[in-house]
């Protein structure tokens, strides 16, 4: 296949390993492999901490299930994959999507994380993409000013501060997180105490 030709889902997945990070930050778009910047540690941090409240959301109402960074096959010929950081599943059979790389299963919820200044400037042509694809509701959660955008179809964006609540309603009914504990360093990040003499 020459290097010019726009890759397919197959083309991608097969080759996915070679690419740089293993392909690890990597999305197809329009049949174009496009390479993310890694992201930093702050990433990791919101990612934590929201899959401990996801986990013990789907526990105590056994409400769907999360999956992290599944591939979203939104469109074909040529191929777009994009992988966001959380996508939230509530209809089919419970974790269906949870083994796959990639997936044409519409989430309930996708969350992500603008993290990187590409990836803040992809903000708003992902969650249009998504939200055209029938993904109900797109948090898009932003490090740098420690906020949450609530994105839906037809609807004026919610932004949300530290001093708000994050909520699931209506596709995640009973989820509460205050926005500032998706930023909170867990204690072990932040090394040994230092002692009082």
């Amino acid at each position: 296949m020459p290097d010019n030709s726009p890759w397919t889902l197959n083309d991608f997945l097969n080759r996915r390993f070679e690419l740089p990070e293993g392909g690890q930050w990597s999305e197809l778009i329009d049949g174009e492999v496009i390479h993310f910047q890694p992201p930093d540690v702050d990433h990791g941090t919101v990612v934590l901490n929201l899959s401990k409240a996801i986990s013990q959301f789907v526990h105590e109402t056994e409400i769907g299930y999360a999956c992290f960074d599944l591939g979203l096959h939104l469109r074909s010929a040529p191929d777009t994959v994009r992988f966001p950081a959380i996508s939230y599943f509530i209809e089919g059979p419970r974790f269906a999507e949870a083994d796959k790389e990639v997936t044409e299963a519409v989430p309930a919820v996708v969350v992500e994380l603008a993290s990187t200044s590409d990836r803040v400037a992809q903000c708003k042509f992902r969650t249009a993409a998504y939200l055209r694809w029938g993904v109900s509701a797109v948090w898009t959660i932003q490090p740098s000013d420690r906020t949450v955008t609530i994105s839906r179809l037809n609807e004026p964006e919610r932004r949300l501060t530290c001093a708000d609540c994050l909520e699931g309603t209506p596709q995640l009914p009973q989820f509460r997180l205050p926005v500032s504990d998706l930023f909170v360093e867990p204690e072990w990040w932040r090394g040994p105490s230092k002692v009082v003499e």
